[in-house]
């Protein structure tokens, strides 16, 4: 079969291609192609499988070179963390996408979507339900709709924001939707589904609801959580929190931000329970892992550095634009520039390998508390801070989320790494590092901060953190050549990383 994949760079649609390019051909839809290399996501043997298609689902235009010989599709387009017309958006996308399908022979089209079997739906789960609506409509297409609470997984944001509360709060004073109930699902579970429905017709025309075998209030899954980490926490919860102010709560104390904070609060007042009539175990049986078991993979993944996505790898995980891939060349007119080069003649891997492995848990090599403190600052604006951290501790690829930066760039074989940052600035920065070949032949690495002001305001933020380049950069790139990570950590250098 030939699949049209949507959402192929999300938390979810990292994870299915994979699986689907082991036995079919695979189109993938992408905004920007320049950010989805297939060698980061999958093993040679199955790149051949797989085209990579350019277009926007809200410009039908763009869909004009997308191939149309395709069997069927998997819709996996969310807007979680949209703005405020996120509900006339996402049905216009649908109702492009349909338009699109129905010039294909494809016989099929799944859509994940969200459990609401509660009354008083929140505009998220009423904005999925209308998504369903739209995509039922196609004249060829048969719809096979799963819907699902929350998903447990590596890098999932559920996952992300319960172990951020329980990891960093040992009480915790939280608002009355802890009492909401749910029925959790491990990611692994749900790739078994979407796999399975595929070209099933018995599942053409149908929505189901999928969930785990537990059936738990949010309290009770801060608790698991807690129970297998082998913490002990506290849990209070009062009536006297508003949606507004839980979401400043989720948004200061997790990584997660502030408009995902707010669809969520709103999401959580309902309970996502499955309907036993709405069941797929009637049509595909399958023994679903519980809650726990979910947990215990999940951290598995992490501390083996197998996280194979994040929710942060979204473009609206953030406040970075939707074209930031047109800043991969560093502008040169109307720019402030820091230029810092240190040679070196240790090898090259090594000081390579200090690069590629910045920020997280490694730190940024000079004065990690003010980093922390610019981190906290952008918190409190409303930008991602520091916390998103890194989705491996060694690799880089372009797309990714690096603290409150993003990667352009992650060329190791031509030694050069850039970052574009998705902090609240008012202007736009980068930050670049390059191993340079020196005349007589040594190395050096050049370190290169970029910035481009906007109006007045981007100059007086300029020259107000001058001060502090000079001791930030300038120790910075020393500590990236000098650091060794199996030796003695030297004064003023971060302490090794642990993972």
């Amino acid at each position: 079969m030939k699949i049209l994949l949507t959402g192929a760079t999300g938390y979810i649609g990292q994870r299915l291609l994979p699986l689907l390019a082991a036995d079919h051909d695979v189109v993938c839809l992408v905004r920007d192609a320049r950010r989805f290399a297939l060698a980061d996501i999958l093993p040679e043997a199955l790149q051949s499988r797989v085209t990579v298609a350019q277009g926007d689902l809200l410009k039908p235009d763009s869909l004009a070179e997308v191939p149309t010989n395709i069997d069927a599709a998997y819709y996996l387009v969310h807007s979680m963390s949209g703005g405020e017309d996120f509900f006339e958006q996402e049905q216009q996308s649908a109702r492009n996408f349909t338009k699109f399908l129905d010039t294909t022979p494809a016989r099929q089209v799944i859509y994940l979507s969200g459990i609401a079997n509660d009354s008083g739906l929140s505009k998220h789960l009423r904005s999925r339900h209308a998504v369903e609506d739209v995509l039922s409509g196609s004249q060829k297409a048969k719809l096979t709709v799963l819907r699902a609470s929350i998903i447990i997984g590596s890098g999932s944001a559920s996952f992300e924001i319960i172990r951020d509360l329980v990891e960093k709060l040992p009480v915790m004073v939280t608002p009355r939707w802890l009492n909401s109930r749910c029925q959790p699902i491990g990611i692994r579970d749900i790739m078994f589904y979407l796999t399975a429905v595929l070209d099933n017709k018995a599942c053409f025309g149908r929505a189901f609801d999928v969930g785990g075998p537990d059936v738990l209030t949010y309290r009770e899954m801060l608790l698991g959580l807690a129970a297998e980490r082998g913490y002990r926490r506290w849990i209070v919860t009062v009536p006297v929190l508003t949606p507004r102010l839980s979401s400043w709560w989720l948004y200061l104390v997790t990584s997660t931000t502030f408009s995902l904070a707010q669809s969520l609060v709103e999401s959580l007042k309902n309970d996502t329970v499955c309907d036993p009539a709405k069941s797929i175990s009637q049509v595909i049986p399958h023994e679903c892992m519980s809650y726990r078991a979910a947990l215990a993979l999940a951290f598995q993944r992490i501390e083996q550095n197998e996280v194979v996505s994040s929710w942060s790898d979204a473009i609206s995980s953030g406040t970075l634009r939707q074209n930031y891939m047109d800043a991969i060349q560093i502008p040169k007119n109307g720019m402030f520039f820091d230029r810092q080069c240190v040679p070196f003649t240790r090898p090259v891997a090594e000081v390579l390998d200090n690069i590629w492995r910045i920020g997280g848990n490694r730190g940024w090599y000079k004065t990690d508390w003010l980093w922390r403190i610019r981190g906290l600052m952008d918190r409190v604006v409303g930008g991602p801070g520091l916390r998103r951290g890194r989705r491996s501790p060694s690799r880089l690829r372009a797309g990714d989320p690096l603290d409150f930066w993003r990667v352009l760039v992650a060329d190791k074989p031509g030694r050069r790494l850039l970052l574009y940052a998705e902090m609240k600035l008012p202007g736009e920065a980068w930050l670049q590092f390059r191993i340079v070949d020196q005349s007589d032949g040594t190395h050096a690495l050049e370190q290169l901060a970029a910035y481009r002001p906007r109006g007045l305001a981007g100059r007086l933020y300029w020259y107000s953190v001058l001060p502090f380049h000079g001791i930030i950069f300038k120790g910075m790139v020393k500590n990236i050549v000098e650091y060794r990570a199996n030796e003695a950590t030297p004064a003023g250098l971060p302490e090794p990383s642990k993972q």
